[in-house]
């Protein structure tokens, strides 16, 4: 079995003079972010392998995640695969995925994940929030096999306020 955690970076500021890689976070996307770090932690699931795109937005959410989960930052791949917004390459990199990896958490961007937790899951979700959090289990034992899963967790930012 595999489960695949996908989570949205926080919510990110328009307000400076920056490129889109390079947009920060707000103060609610810090404090949604661990909420959502927190609820995932008293789920107690073991994270083998944490992935993150390699926009600070997504960067500096998958950091709050580490601290609150008590994992290693040698544990976080920072990958420009994550920096997609269509899904495409989002879903290569899943299949992508070394099979002894049983439950991977990756930070992205939308609408690459509300792609995805609607290909791959079985709940249809209209869309994830930034910090917003979706798990889903699949039968498979090799990660380029996974297609339909079972969507066993969401976790949103506006449920735990």
């Amino acid at each position: 079995m595999k489960q695949l955690i996908l989570v949205r970076h926080g919510k990110s500021s328009w307000e400076h003079s920056v490129g889109d890689k390079d947009r920060p976070l707000i103060e609610r996307g810090i404090t949604d972010a661990i909420l959502v770090a927190n609820k995932l932690n008293d789920l107690a699931i073991t994270v083998d392998a944490v992935f993150s795109s390699s926009a600070n937005r997504a960067l500096h959410t998958s950091t709050i995640f580490l601290r609150q989960l008590y994992l290693p930052t040698e544990q976080l791949q920072v990958t420009d695969r994550l920096y997609d917004f269509s899904g495409d390459e989002v879903l290569r990199l899943i299949h992508d995925l070394d099979d002894q990896l049983k439950n991977v958490l990756i930070f992205g961007h939308n609408h690459a994940f509300t792609h995805i937790a609607n290909l791959l899951g079985n709940t249809y979700i209209d869309n994830v929030p930034t910090s917003g959090l979706v798990s889903i289990q699949f039968g498979e034992d090799n990660w380029s096999k996974v297609a339909k899963g079972t969507t066993v967790q969401t976790i949103f930012p506006k449920h735990l306020r």
